[in-house]
């Protein structure tokens, strides 16, 4: 049994803390607002996040980061990545040296370009930092469907550590070295499901959706790769498997913010009725600037980006990607004969 502490009491969070308990786990769920501990401790499920999903009693719920932190073999850092900075700085004075903390937030930094384990690792360079990503909404780990994911860490020894503490008969974990493989795949991901969501909003179908989920993970792949990733860390859970969940969901907020988008509605209005933070909008500028930096050509990245911030079209974004210049799929791939 371990000692484990969630930062981060959404769905995702909470979802984690029940499954970290069923494992066996001495678990606290730590949540920075008030009036959300107060409901998790009265109700004892999160009403508008993640309803139906019962927490016993023996997960401790609080709102005291130095109570959480302190003594636990494992820190989970499940918070929303644009609060990721800002939740580990507050966290710096009460880590030990080497404790482990295992990130399972998607995203990118917008502002620095850096991922959400480099910033951990800037912000608590004595933490011993994972990632644990792939395919798995809240709604359904929450309700113990199956579901399989990836721990990546620095050392094979802590990422079987982490691979231990989450495995159960529901809960699949391979390992993998390839942090930076991993993460751009949890969080590129999201920008692909924006278009998605999008397509469905304007009434496309499956092809659509299809062409866009190949296209897009070929799009990460490119990126990846020239970033130092490996191509089967990108082509397996943490980046096609977690890019096809995310872009067919109906759990997914990514894809009903691009289908709110596709009706009509603003960013911001899409943002709004969502009700939680939509990642996708805030990797979608990172990713963009990270094509630029690398040299890559990401055009259904910069079309989000144009309908996000621009005041694009839906329909238009479409429409110019289907009428881009004639290409190759695989510009790898030659003929033998010419």
């Amino acid at each position: 049994m371990a000692k484990i502490s969630v930062l981060g009491a959404g769905s995702w969070g909470t979802a984690l803390s029940l499954l970290l308990h069923n494992n066996g786990h001495e678990v606290i769920l730590w949540s920075v607002i008030e009036e959300e501990v107060k409901m998790l401790r009265e109700k004892r499920q999160h009403e508008s996040k993640l309803p139906g999903v019962k927490l016993p009693k023996e997960i401790d719920i609080t709102a005291d980061l130095e109570y959480s932190c302190k003594d636990r073999d494992l820190l989970v850092l499940a918070v929303p990545s644009p609060y990721t900075r800002s939740t580990a700085h507050s966290m710096k004075e009460l880590v030990r040296y080497g404790q482990i903390i295992v990130n399972v937030a998607k995203g990118i930094e917008e502002t620095t370009l850096m991922t959400l384990n480099e910033i951990i690792e800037e912000e608590i360079p004595q933490a011993d930092v994972a990632v644990l990503s792939g395919p798995s909404h809240a709604e359904e780990v929450g309700r113990g469907l199956p579901t399989t994911c990836v721990a990546s860490a620095r050392t094979k020894k802590t990422a079987e550590y982490v691979q231990e503490v989450f495995m159960s008969p529901v809960f699949r974990v391979y390992t993998s070295p390839d942090i930076l493989g991993v993460e751009l795949g949890g969080s590129l991901k999201n920008v692909i499901a924006l278009a998605a969501g999008t397509a469905d909003g304007l009434g496309y179908g499956d092809n659509t959706k299809a062409a866009l989920i190949t296209r897009g993970i070929a799009e990460i792949a490119r990126l990846g790769i020239e970033m130092g990733a490996k191509s089967q860390t990108l082509y397996g859970l943490s980046g096609m498997g977690d890019l096809i969940v995310t872009c067919a969901s109906v759990h997914s907020r990514n894809r009903k913010a691009g289908y709110l988008m596709g009706k009509g509605y603003t960013m911001e209005e899409a943002m709004k009725e969502v009700k939680m933070v939509v990642e996708g909008v805030y990797s979608a500028k990172a990713a963009k600037q990270l094509s630029e930096k690398y040299h890559v050509e990401m055009p259904i990245v910069d079309e989000v980006n144009k309908v996000l911030f621009e005041g694009k079209s839906a329909k238009d974004a479409v429409m110019d990607l289907m009428l881009r210049d004639k290409k190759m799929e695989a510009p790898v791939i030659s003929w033998d004969m010419k």
